[in-house]
């Protein structure tokens, strides 16, 4: 799949009909790097695992017809995958057929059909989406105590921990961090965020956080002391988040995105949490949107702080909770 997003390079003694047609092994190359590694990936997986059952059940996968496509989506419905997943299948199997020149083909009006009767089906049978919990103060603080602030994977995991809540950062985000991105001011922190998923342009976004109060979570103190450990090991260049091995050995290398999710999941086993499991990176960018608008910072300020998009109403999934306590009819009427 990842490599039917690019067409593929013809043998080097080729002489194409129409040179019109031709593209240079650069401009592959920038076209293959054009779609984010992890939706390669994930629409990779979601393409094999439909042309596999293709095979199995004697269907054509391309092109693929309305029928073939529903039939799919209630294959994965008898399996009682998540409806987010289905949709992500879905949409790799449609990416497939554009890519070869099938636009707007398999039809889903069957499928979609399929889906919501998988939704309602769940639904009825107590199953709902499961949600990452955000990462709000109490939990934070909690991790933060579970970790060691004298030992270098102490310092780095509290960096980790206080930029993703403070950054409202997704785990990819926290991944790509280089050394310089990080700027002390009169007032704060000012943190470079090259590029992310509401900006595949790579224009970039400069985030302030302002100084903490709490020592063990201001991102002043806690990143500086971070820092400082890198500089000591010679180390002022390249990714902010470094691997560590078992030893506490500073190893060549930045934390991936996976490496990211499975520090907090550790923290938060180690901070003995409720629901530990349940943690992940993503809580840090759940948790920082829930304590801004406990605080009463406007919904606006918000969604820019955290780089959603405009749009998206993703946002509004951390606020309306803090706001149907807040702002709940029930509140003040003599109950």
């Amino acid at each position: 799949m990842a490599s039917a997003l690019v067409p593929v390079a013809e043998p080097a003694d080729y002489v194409p009909a129409n040179p019109d047609t031709v593209l240079s092994e650069g401009t592959r190359e920038r076209l293959e790097r054009s779609v984010p590694a992890n939706t390669k990936r994930a629409y990779g997986r979601q393409w094999s695992q439909f042309t596999d059952w293709c095979d199995e059940t004697g269907r054509s996968p391309l092109p693929a017809t309305p029928q073939t496509l529903a039939e799919y989506v209630s294959h994965l419905a008898d399996l009682d995958r998540a409806p987010s997943t289905i949709e992500q299948a879905t949409a790799a199997i449609r990416t497939a057929h554009r890519v070869a020149g099938h636009r707007g083909q398999p039809e889903t009006d069957g499928a979609l059909a399929v889906l919501k009767v998988h939704r309602r089906d769940r639904a009825e049978a107590g199953k709902r989406k499961r949600k990452a919990p955000p990462v709000t103060l109490t939990p934070l603080r909690a991790m933060i105590d579970a970790t060691d602030p004298e030992a270098l994977a102490g310092k780095r995991n509290r960096a980790l921990l206080v930029l993703g809540f403070a950054l409202m950062a997704r785990r990819s985000e926290l991944a790509a961090l280089r050394v310089g991105d990080v700027r002390f001011t009169d007032d704060g922190l000012t943190v470079l965020i090259r590029s992310s998923k509401t900006d595949q342009d790579a224009i970039g976004a400069k985030v302030n956080i302002p100084v903490g109060v709490h020592p063990a979570t201001d991102p002043i103190r806690v990143v500086r002391a971070w820092l400082d450990a890198l500089a000591q090991r010679q180390v002022t260049t390249g990714p902010l988040l470094r691997r560590i091995n078992r030893w506490g050995h500073l190893q060549e290398g930045g934390m991936s995105g996976a490496a990211v999710n499975e520090a907090v999941q550790r923290l938060a086993a180690a901070a003995g949490l409720d629901g530990a499991e349940d943690f992940t990176a993503h809580g840090l960018r759940a948790g920082g949107p829930t304590e801004a608008a406990k605080a009463g910072h406007p919904t606006s300020f918000i969604a820019e702080h955290g780089r959603w998009s405009k749009s998206s109403p993703q946002v509004l999934e951390y606020i309306r909770p803090v706001e149907k306590w807040r702002d709940n009819p029930m509140r003040g009427i003599g109950l």
